[in-house]
């Protein structure tokens, strides 16, 4: 009973950070975060393409963060004050509905008989043990978690503890902004598609991200601090070494949960592009940022793609 409630209450918590958490924790960053350097730049997280007849925007979201982020660079706020349309990755709302925690249940939790620990080698069993430990959670109750819905799980309560939430994150925020002021929204990709980027993750994908998210939540202190410095500065190049350091080692995760999404992404913009309106695109910062990302398959197409 004690492991359905915790399910229940945490379930679209974990639905609201997770888009940032498919790249939050897949870097290796040991010494890295530590000793970056923060360029302090008047930039923000945010480019834009001017056509003869409207203006796109496309700002990288961190899906969540801490109330202390506020207020936002005048660039963002005049970015959003400058378009009819808003159109984020997907349907917040509808991440809220039973159907689609139903789904994420059914794609995250082992068929009764089954369970997590045989499917683990002995060193992830050691950092799970220890984190769960950490936390106070009694490893038994989370025992029919799939790898990847664990990863979620702990991830969530990690933000929580280091005061991050999903309510100040920019895609809650600027979601429920143009509710509240009749603006159109749009989305790049049904809910479903999300939840099945991870959910249908092949086994041995799934073990190397749950421990790649053991490893990182060691030292997510100093991740969480150097990422919002970046993006607050708007260094593309910071954020781009951060994400996607440890990405190549695992091509096939980074071609799936990325370059893939990206390059339909560019087409769904294009599409827009075409609609006589200025248009904000909301996304995961880790999708304008590096080689492949929107920004620079954008840039390789002809447009001029402007930092702000």
């Amino acid at each position: 009973m004690a492991k359905r409630h915790f399910v229940k209450s945490a379930i679209s918590m974990i639905l609201l950070v997770f888009f940032l958490l498919i790249f939050f924790f897949t870097t290796e960053l040991g010494l890295h975060a530590k000793s970056t350097a923060v360029q302090q730049t008047r930039q923000s997280c945010l480019w834009s393409i001017q056509s003869q007849s409207n203006t796109f925007y496309l700002l990288g979201s961190l899906h969540v963060l801490r109330q202390d982020a506020y207020p936002l660079a005048a660039a963002i706020a005049k970015a959003y004050a400058d378009c009819r349309k808003i159109v984020f990755e997907t349907d917040i709302a509808a991440m809220q509905e039973p159907a689609m925690q139903a789904k994420m249940l059914q794609l995250g939790l082992y068929p009764q008989g089954q369970n997590l620990l045989p499917n683990l080698d002995g060193h992830t069993r050691q950092l799970l043990a220890r984190k769960m430990t950490e936390l106070g959670l009694p490893l038994e109750q989370f025992v029919r978690f799939k790898p990847w819905f664990l990863a979620l799980t702990l991830t969530t309560v990690e933000l929580q503890r280091m005061g991050f939430n999903p309510i100040y994150g920019l895609d809650l925020h600027f979601f429920n902004k143009a509710r509240t002021d009749a603006k159109e929204i749009g989305f790049l990709e049904p809910v479903e598609l999300q939840l099945n980027l991870l959910g249908n993750m092949v086994k041995k994908d799934q073990n190397a991200f749950l421990n790649q998210t053991l490893k990182d939540l060691e030292v997510v202190n100093e991740l969480a601090a150097d990422l919002v410095k970046f993006w607050k500065a708007g260094n593309a190049d910071g954020l781009h070494q951060l994400l996607f350091k440890s990405f190549k080692d695992y091509p096939a995760i980074h071609d799936r949960l990325l370059i893939q999404r990206n390059k339909k992404w560019v087409k769904e913009i294009e599409g827009l592009m075409r609609e006589n309106k200025n248009v904000l695109f909301v996304v995961g910062a880790g999708h304008l940022v590096g080689p492949e990302s929107v920004v620079d398959l954008l840039k390789r197409r002809g447009y001029k793609v402007k930092q702000q």
